[in-house]
C-alpha cells in the first residue's frame, strides 16, 4: 500500500470534516494535548449558524481555546467533563457543561454502558513511513476509543512529539485528516513551598529502594521527587508523567530495573508539562505511553511490589473519607485515578498510598481535617480503601485501624489550632471516650 497516496486521499479541511457531524452526535477526544483545535472550531461554526444542535464533546480534561465551553453554544455544541480541570470549572459550576462521575481506569468501559461515541477526533504527530501516527503525549483512552467510534478524524500537528508505546494509529483506520500546526500547550512547573517540602520529606523517607512510584500533579508530588536523592532503582508506572520524573531518570534514581512488569520502561498514560518535557519524551525508547485501562488498573498495579502512590485532596473526615473533587456540592475537580491507585497499592506487596494535603485552608482559618465532610462533598476515596493521610504535622496510617484509632491519628496530624475542637467533635460522635 502506498501510504502517502492514501494520506493525500484522506487529507481534507477542518470545515469538510465538520460537515460530517450530525445533530445529537457524541464526540470524544483524548485528554489535554490530544484535543484537536481546528476541528472543534469548525464544528462550533456550524452550531452557531444553527445547522446542528445537541452535539457533545467528551474528554477527561479540556484545554482552551475550546469552543464547546462557550455558554452561547450550550445545547448546540456542549462539553461533558470526565475530570473537571481549570478550563472547564466555570462552565460545569454554572451548569452549561455537564460532568461524568468515573474512575479514570473505567473511562473506556463506561462507553459500553452509554453506547459507543459517534466521532473520535484527536491531535497526532505526522505519519511515519509505515503509515502510523502517534498520539504523542497521550495514550490514555486514545486507541481504544478510536476503534469504537463510527468516524475517526485526525488533526496532524508537526509540533506533537512522537512518543513510543501503545498510542499509535494507522492511516487505514481513519476516516479523514486535516493539518493544523500549533505549539503544544505547556504548563508551569509546580511551585514547591516549605510546607510541601516538609510533607515531601516525610513521604520520601517511607519509600524503599526498588519501589515503583506514581505522582499526581502539584507541589507535594514535586517535593517528594526532590527528596528522593540517594534512593536506588526506583521505577515509574504513573497516570501522569511529571516534570520531576525527568530529573529522577536523568540522575539515575529511576532505572525501572526492579519492576515485575514493563521492566526497564517508564510507563505513563499521558504527559503534560514543559517544552523540556516534550523534548525529553520525543522518540525516547525508554518511555512507553499505555492505555489508562492498563496503567490505572488496580490488578495491574497490584502485580508490582512496593508500589507507592502519591496524590492530594481537599479534605478528610475523621473516618478517613477523602474528598478530592468538590467544595461541598460545588464541583471542582474529579475522581481521576486516585481510587484506582489507592486500591492498586492495597493489592501490591509492600504497597503504600499517600494522600497529602496542607492541614488548613482559607489562610489558616479552617481545618482540612473535619469531623464530617462538608455537606454535599463527594467521596473520592472511601474509608475502606484509604491508607496514609499526610499533612505537614505528620503521617496518619489508617488502614487496619478502628474508627476511634483513625480519629486519634488524624487529630494528631491536624493543625494544633483545631485539635481541641476535633477532639470535642470526635467525642460527640462517640468515636472517642
Amino acid at each position: 500500500m502506498n501510504y502517502e497516496e492514501l494520506y493525500q486521499r484522506k487529507l481534507t479541511t477542518p470545515e469538510e470534516i465538520a460537515k460530517t457531524i450530525e445533530s445529537g452526535f457524541e464526540c470524544v477526544s483524548p485528554t489535554c494535548m490530544g484535543q484537536p483545535t481546528a476541528i472543534p472550531k469548525a464544528i462550533a461554526e456550524r452550531a452557531k449558524r444553527g445547522e446542528i444542535e445537541r452535539v457533545s464533546h467528551h474528554s477527561i480534561i479540556a484545554l482552551e481555546p475550546a469552543p464547546f465551553l462557550d455558554p452561547e453554544l450550550a445545547g448546540k455544541y456542549s462539553y461533558v467533563s470526565w475530570f473537571t480541570q481549570a478550563a472547564a470549572r466555570k462552565s460545569v459550576q454554572q451548569g452549561y457543561s455537564d460532568y461524568m462521575p468515573c474512575h479514570y481506569s473505567e473511562e473506556v468501559a463506561l462507553w459500553d454502558v452509554r453506547g459507543n461515541p459517534d466521532v473520535f477526533y484527536a491531535t497526532v504527530s505526522p505519519m511515519d513511513k509505515h503509515g502510523y501516527f502517534s498520539f504523542g503525549l497521550v495514550a490514555s483512552e486514545a486507541v481504544e476509543l478510536a476503534r469504537r467510534a463510527k468516524y475517526v478524524f485526525l488533526e496532524v500537528n508537526r509540533f506533537m512529539p512522537r512518543v513510543h508505546g501503545s498510542n499509535i494509529i494507522h492511516i487505514s483506520e481513519i476516516t479523514a485528516l486535516c493539518e493544523y500546526d500549533m505549539q503544544i500547550n505547556t504548563v508551569p512547573v509546580p511551585v514547591v513551598n516549605e510546607r510541601d517540602l516538609t510533607i515531601g520529606k516525610m513521604i520520601a523517607e517511607m519509600i524503599p529502594d526498588g519501589a515503583t512510584i506514581q505522582f499526581g500533579i502539584g507541589g507535594v508530588p514535586s517535593a517528594v521527587g526532590m527528596c528522593l536523592n540517594g534512593k536506588k532503582d526506583l521505577g515509574i508506572h504513573t497516570e501522569l508523567f511529571t516534570e520531576t520524573m525527568i530529573d529522577l531518570i536523568e540522575e539515575g534514581i529511576v532505572t525501572n530495573r526492579r519492576k515485575a512488569i514493563n521492566s526497564g520502561k517508564t510507563v505513563a498514560a499521558f504527559a503534560w508539562g514543559s517544552q523540556r518535557m516534550y523534548d525529553f519524551l520525543d522518540d525516547n525508547i525508554s518511555i512507553e505511553m499505555a492505555p489508562v485501562s492498563y496503567v490505572n488498573n488496580p490488578y495491574v498495579i497490584g502485580q508490582i511490589d512496593d508500589f507507592i502512590s502519591i496524590n492530594s485532596c481537599l479534605e478528610v473526615d475523621l473516618l478517613g473519607q477523602v474528598c478530592a473533587e468538590s467544595i461541598g456540592s460545588l464541583h471542582f475537580s474529579g475522581s481521576g485515578g486516585q481510587a484506582d491507585f489507592v486500591r492498586g497499592c492495597n493489592l501490591s506487596k509492600g504497597g503504600k498510598s499517600f494522600i497529602a494535603m496542607g492541614s488548613t485552608t482559607k489562610q489558616n482559618t479552617a481545618s482540612k481535617i473535619k469531623p464530617i465532610l462538608t455537606p454535599g462533598a463527594m467521596v473520592t476515596t472511601g474509608k475502606n480503601d484509604v491508607d496514609y493521610i499526610v499533612t505537614e504535622f505528620g503521617v496518619a496510617h489508617l488502614r487496619g485501624k478502628t474508627a476511634g484509632e483513625r480519629a486519634k491519628e488524624l487529630i494528631a496530624i491536624a493543625h494544633p489550632d483545631f485539635r481541641d475542637e476535633l477532639l470535642y467533635e470526635a467525642r460527640k460522635m462517640n468515636l472517642l471516650v
